[in-house]
């Protein structure tokens, strides 16, 4: 390979590592930057949704000219299809990749990249996968529509179960009857997952899923909810999948409905996930001791914001460490005019990892605040640019919380009962903002209590 390909390789990564479309996320092998991780998380409203979908993807010697290899990792250990065109052996089948013979000008082209790629695998992640098997674009008889909706309900199983919670129960050590794993971490006899599924093998999206479950939680259990009540007898528990007539010679998604021990599951899941984010103090404080150089380089970041507000006369943020802890930051925000918070006292906790910035913060507001970017539970959403810096998470969490008049998104919008109220009518937004505002004013009468 070209040294000139080497170049565009690697601008396409940074492109989509910098980027800000949460969509995707890519890293690389050290030692090859020919071999790209990906993850793709599935789009909302679809039987995908929240799902986070792994590729390997390999580039050619000959690379632009032609495409790269790209293999699904999110498969069961190859026994599950999870769409026409993924399959449970890896395939993926697209046009741009060789691998389907489509339409004229939609096959590859050198002006295409990484990011085509992603876009491209992520549109076959439709809100009706069906249609996307050949012959069945048009289907419209009766048998038809309801193997579109049998469809539809198991990929939304299988996506909660093999592409939300399987992955992270294997990086918890977790079994999926609730025991802890043997203490080596490798996938036992009864896993599902082959090594190289798993995210306790080097995998780099570890941190990723476990942030974005915490802020997706409450969708993942409304959608378990809506599928038991809302879908009756189809999705009832141990109730087998339907076989759809283009699924056969292992290239299934065989399996049956369990709704409720999902549900188990996934509560297990987050409650390891806090129980980690709260062990990150008590390592914190053991690395603070011994002055390990994260310790170190903590403590210094925080001086420095700190010495920065004062010189601004910044007084809208207080910032403390909590027992004098670098891997455990207070925030008090001082709401300032203008801004949704206006007069409010805000407080947060910012929980760092002894592996900042690998692994990176994760926000708590002790403050009731039913705000769209503040879970039900109180985990705060927020995008900082560079995330290696604590004064760009500092900014980003104001920038969050200040923000007037966020563009419509539910990847980033994690409060559903608030969502519906600000996206709705009118009134709803009217009630909104006078749900934020008595939360407002109570923090004021909280603080001095």
């Amino acid at each position: 390979m070209s040294d000139q390909a080497i170049l565009r390789i690697t601008r396409e990564i940074k492109q989509i590592q910098q980027g800000a479309d949460m969509a995707f996320a890519v890293d690389y092998e050290e030692s090859d930057i020919r071999n790209v991780r990906a993850v793709i998380l599935g789009p909302p409203d679809t039987p995908y949704q929240f799902g986070f979908y792994e590729f390997t993807i390999k580039f050619g010697k000959d690379y632009p000219t032609s495409p790269p290899t790209v293999r699904a990792v999110t498969t069961n250990g190859g026994a599950c299809r999870f769409g026409p065109n993924l399959y449970a052996g890896g395939k993926v089948c697209l046009s741009i990749l060789g691998t389907w013979n489509g339409e004229r000008g939609e096959q590859w082209s050198s002006a295409q990249g990484l990011e085509s790629v992603l876009i491209s695998i992520q549109s076959l992640m439709s809100s009706n996968p069906y249609e996307n098997e050949p012959g069945y674009e048009n289907a419209k008889s009766e048998s038809d529509r309801d193997n579109m909706v049998q469809y539809n309900h198991k990929i939304c199983h299988e996506t909660i179960r093999i592409a939300v919670i399987q992955p992270l129960e294997m990086a918890l050590d977790i079994l999926p009857d609730g025991t802890m794993r043997t203490p080596n971490g490798k996938p036992s006899d009864d896993d599902d997952m082959s090594e190289d599924e798993a995210p306790g093998y080097d995998n780099p999206f570890i941190d990723l899923r476990k942030r974005r479950l915490l802020w997706y939680y409450e969708a993942y259990t409304e959608l378990i909810d809506r599928e038991l009540t809302d879908s009756g007898s189809v999705t009832a528990s141990k109730r087998p999948f339907h076989r759809m007539p283009f699924e056969s010679g292992g290239n299934t998604m065989d399996g049956h409905f369990d709704y409720p021990e999902l549900s188990r599951r996934l509560a297990l899941v987050r409650q390891k996930i806090m129980e980690e984010t709260e062990n990150w103090r008590v390592q914190g404080l053991q690395a603070h001791k011994d002055e390990l150089g994260i310790a170190v380089n903590l403590q210094r970041q925080y001086e420095q914001i700190v010495e920065n507000l004062k010189g601004h006369k910044n007084y809208s943020i207080e910032l403390s460490l909590v027992g004098g802890n670098p891997f455990l930051w207070k925030v008090t925000y001082f709401g300032r005019p203008t801004t949704p918070l206006e007069g409010g006292i805000i407080k947060a906790r910012i929980h760092l990892s002894p592996r900042f910035p690998e692994e990176q913060p994760r926000v708590f507001l002790e403050t009731p605040l039913s705000h769209v970017r503040v879970s039900k539970e109180g985990v705060l959403c927020y995008f900082p640019r560079k995330i290696e810096e604590m004064r760009n998470h500092v900014e980003s969490i104001v920038a969050a919380l200040e923000e007037d008049d966020p563009p419509y998104d539910p990847r980033t919008t994690v409060n559903h009962e608030a969502s519906k109220l600000f996206w709705g009518s009118l009134d709803d937004r009217k009630k909104y903002k006078r749900t934020l505002r008595r939360d407002v004013e109570r923090s004021v009468e909280d603080a001095f209590d």
